[in-house]
């Protein structure tokens, strides 16, 4: 009799007691929002944009594309943290926010605001002159800087390149002027007319220009060589590894957002990044590189480390 009545009342509990697990796997619930830090049309928002169709045919939700460019990632990050939503996410460069505290005396949000759930991929960085500079190599770029001090014009742009470029140029004693840009196309066309003649940035940025011949590449920042250029030498490869870092490109979540779902959605990022995704993230001058929570963190945190390292040589405080 106590067994029956024991048998009888965990029938009756079992639905109860698998309804936890059960609600966990049932996010999304609604339509899920992407907020991407670039325009429509760049190399990230494309991905988005992929993943995005893939992702809503397998939560069956809706899954919307926002662009939020401008103001260094500001516009976008603001807009993720306010919504406080766990059917937010943000889709963003790591190297939009990573050097913020080293950049601004103030934030509008705090770095664990925004927590990492998927890698998708790493940004194609390159260090691009102007065809009529008469250098063969990243080494001949140093000589030169360093024969002529104060002759050769950078472009400055806000991102974490430009942070380990400017810290970079003060250990080798070098003398280079900063133009600043607020527009990135701007630079890669000021490049190509010689205006400035050394420009970190995105692959994707200077394609036209290198394309039309007017610029060449030195080197990629990336810690790899990508196929896409096979035959450009990464930074360390050129003997600069203090100016190597891969552009991490990934989807964020709000801190509230439990462990489990990240994992989930991680999980179905990386079911959704197929052969034709990642065929098309290569054309847009990105390298398909997944990685799940902790390991998107981790590489995270080592980016945040590098510049920490190059903000104690340039003698900045960072945001607290």
């Amino acid at each position: 009799m106590q067994q029956l009545a024991f048998g009888i009342a965990f029938a009756l509990l079992a639905p109860l007691l698998a309804a936890g697990p059960v609600r966990a796997q049932n996010w999304p619930q609604r339509t899920v929002k992407l907020i991407v830090t670039l325009g429509a049309g760049s190399g990230v928002d494309l991905g988005a944009r992929l993943l995005a169709e893939r992702l809503s045919r397998r939560w069956s939700q809706p899954v919307v594309v926002e662009n939020r460019p401008g103001g260094d990632g500001l516009v976008a990050i603001g807009a993720f943290v306010n919504a406080n939503d766990d059917h937010v996410l943000l889709t963003t460069p790591s190297g939009s926010f990573t050097a913020h505290p080293f950049t601004y005396k103030s934030l509008p949000y705090k770095p664990a605001d925004i927590v990492p759930i998927a890698r998708i991929s790493n940004t194609i960085v390159v260090a691009a002159v102007p065809t009529s500079l008469e250098v063969g190599s990243f080494a001949d770029l140093v000589a030169m800087a360093r024969a002529e001090p104060g002759s050769l014009n950078w472009a400055g742009t806000t991102a974490s390149n430009e942070f380990l470029f400017a810290a970079f140029l003060k250990n080798a004693g070098l003398a280079m002027s900063k133009v600043p840009y607020r527009n990135l196309v701007e630079a890669a066309n000021d490049l190509a007319i010689g205006r400035i003649q050394i420009n970190v940035t995105a692959f994707a940025i200077v394609r036209p220009q290198l394309e039309a011949g007017k610029v060449k590449l030195l080197a990629v920042t990336n810690t790899a060589r990508a196929a896409i250029i096979s035959e450009v030498p990464t930074i360390t490869e050129a003997g600069y590894p203090d100016l190597a870092l891969d552009g991490l490109v990934g989807i964020f979540g709000p801190p509230g957002m439990l462990e489990r779902t990240r994992e989930s959605i991680a999980a179905d990022v990386r079911a959704a990044m197929d052969h034709d995704v990642e065929e098309r993230l290569n054309l847009t001058g990105q390298v398909p590189h997944f990685g799940g929570p902790a390991e998107f963190a981790a590489d995270i945190a080592q980016q945040r480390a590098r510049l920490a390292i190059a903000a104690k040589t340039l003698g900045i405080i960072p945001t607290e």
